[in-house]
């Protein structure tokens, strides 16, 4: 009895990563429709491979950002531009949203706007980790969404492969992401998922001094963002006649690619996700165009 307890109380967390990466993926399939339906894409062409270059280029540059300011003690400037990010986001989020909703008709952009800053406002006011939980699923699934309308499938399977690469040599090469999330552990901003490893943590009071033992297991938001862009691209650009193996295999692909990284994470040392995320995501997508027969050009 205590040995089934014990392992259920270990694989909880793992359980929970994966639970809020599938929200964020069926969130991020919900917001496409409207998104694309409103011309929310990011490219006019989405089946330009250029475009992920300029995407990793844009999120290189951020990386070398957030490193400067935090090498010059100016991370109020890091808060201040992901607490505008984070507006931006769930304004785009809640005007899809409300665009399904009739009697919102012509309040969409007041409505969005307003709820964006409200939530932001508690964000900043009450960073617990439940609250940054939510607004990361929302953050998540809209940034999903917006790109995963806007990169068809090869594009989006460069960048997958670009960026696996990028975030290995990140944390194994140069080790500088995992200077960046320590770094920013103590601002308290939703850029991560956290899952508390007993009932009365508080994120609030977390001190995240070096060499303390961690409460509760984090996860980068990339790490559910990068995965989900194939899972949306899937079901916006792949011919689903019946079926939709595509999209499918890439949410299968993207759970199993978790479940061999949670192994390695509970371990106890830090992990680059997107090799293992990503990866899945691929695999398991390109299984279900082989079980579809559609093409993936």
């Amino acid at each position: 009895m205590s040995s089934s307890e014990h392992s259920l109380k270990d694989y909880l967390p793992i359980l929970s990563m994966a639970g809020l990466i599938l929200i964020v993926q069926v969130l991020a399939l919900l917001l496409s429709t409207p998104m694309e339906i409103n011309d929310m894409q990011a490219f006019k062409d989405p089946t330009q491979v250029s475009n992920s270059i300029y995407y990793l280029v844009t999120i290189l540059g951020f990386t070398l950002f957030v490193l400067i300011a935090i090498k010059k003690n100016m991370k109020w400037i890091i808060s201040l531009f992901i607490y505008l990010a984070i507006v931006s986001t769930l304004y785009y989020v809640f005007f899809a949203l409300f665009t399904l909703i009739p009697s919102f008709a012509g309040f969409e952009n007041l409505a969005s706007l307003l709820i964006s800053i409200g939530l932001t406002l508690l964000l900043y006011k009450y960073p617990e980790w439940y609250v940054i939980d939510i607004l990361g699923v929302c953050i998540s699934g809209g940034v999903s969404a917006l790109l995963g309308i806007s990169l068809s499938i090869i594009p989006v399977i460069v960048l997958l492969i670009l960026l696996a690469v990028y975030d290995a040599i990140s944390v194994y090469k140069t080790k500088h992401m995992i200077v960046m999330a320590e770094g920013v552990m103590d601002l308290k901003l939703p850029i991560l998922f956290i899952i508390p490893k007993n009932s009365n943590y508080s994120f609030i009071k977390e001190s995240f001094k070096e060499g303390e033992k961690r409460e509760a297991f984090f996860m980068g938001l990339g790490d559910a963002v990068m995965p989900t862009l194939l899972v949306v691209s899937a079901n916006v650009f792949i011919e689903n006649g019946g079926f939709p193996y595509a999209v499918l295999g890439a949410i299968l692909g993207t759970l199993v690619g978790h479940v061999f990284l949670s192994i390695l994470v509970m371990r106890g040392k830090p992990q680059a996700g997107l090799p293992f995320l990503n990866t899945g995501a691929i695999l398991g997508f390109l299984a279900g165009v082989l079980l579809s027969g559609a093409s993936i050009m």
